[in-house]
């Protein structure tokens, strides 16, 4: 996340607009499923794919339950991680192969990438314009830019996902490939897309209207 701006002059409007998208990341929290994912990184750290495969599982299901009573609704993300790793999380486990776990990311990806990317053409506003709706202020060609930006982005980090769990690395052990796709999986993707994310913040920054100033500087 991006944190402690300095002050900046009220003069430096453009600087003022990417201080105001300083929380973008914490905003965009669709973008990755942290409380699983780290549970999973920890349980097969310290056991194997399967435990961690069963402990991501129960933790997607704590986490959609717990959103519920929190807010009494449910997230899209959530539901889909929480749909996509209950089927092939519980292939993997029924016929013991991490295959079907290796799948999971990529399949929620081109999910998402299907909904962002439908946006395109279905509906008023595009996807990514209602999650921030009411916190940024774009022009239309911006929010389309935007929300087609996301959606190719969704798409190749399933492609990445596809190459390093079954095509990295065929030199090397089962083991070894395994668990370089889990740390690919954990730091790989999230970093990139918090990346990706900072260089979003930065576009939308200079295409936000300008603050206006105080009227004790008139």
């Amino acid at each position: 996340m991006i944190t402690d701006w300095p002050s900046l002059p009220p003069q430096a409007r453009k600087c003022q607009n990417i201080r105001r998208l300083h929380d973008l990341p914490a905003r965009m929290k669709f973008l990755y499923d942290l409380f699983p994912l780290l549970l999973f990184f920890a349980a097969f750290k310290l056991y194997d794919i399967y435990v961690a495969t069963a402990v991501a599982i129960v933790a997607s299901v704590v986490q959609v339950a717990g959103f519920w009573l929190r807010h009494r609704r449910v997230e899209t993300l959530h539901l889909v991680t929480l749909g996509v790793i209950a089927v092939f999380g519980g292939l993997t486990l029924w016929l013991h192969d991490d295959t079907f776990i290796k799948w999971k990311p990529s399949l929620v990806y081109w999910i998402l990438a299907a909904l962002v990317l439908g946006s395109q053409f279905i509906g008023k506003k595009k996807l990514m314009q209602r999650m921030l709706d009411g916190h940024v202020a774009l022009p239309d060609a911006v929010w389309n830019r935007l929300n087609l930006g996301w959606g190719l982005f969704f798409v190749v980090l399933g492609a990445l996902n596809v190459y390093v769990a079954f095509y990295y690395g065929l030199d090397l052990d089962e083991a070894t490939r395994t668990a370089a796709w889990v740390n690919f999986k954990v730091f790989g993707l999230m970093g990139l897309t918090l990346l990706f994310v900072v260089v979003q913040a930065f576009y939308m920054a200079r295409h936000m209207p300008a603050a206006k100033p105080d009227e004790g500087t008139k």
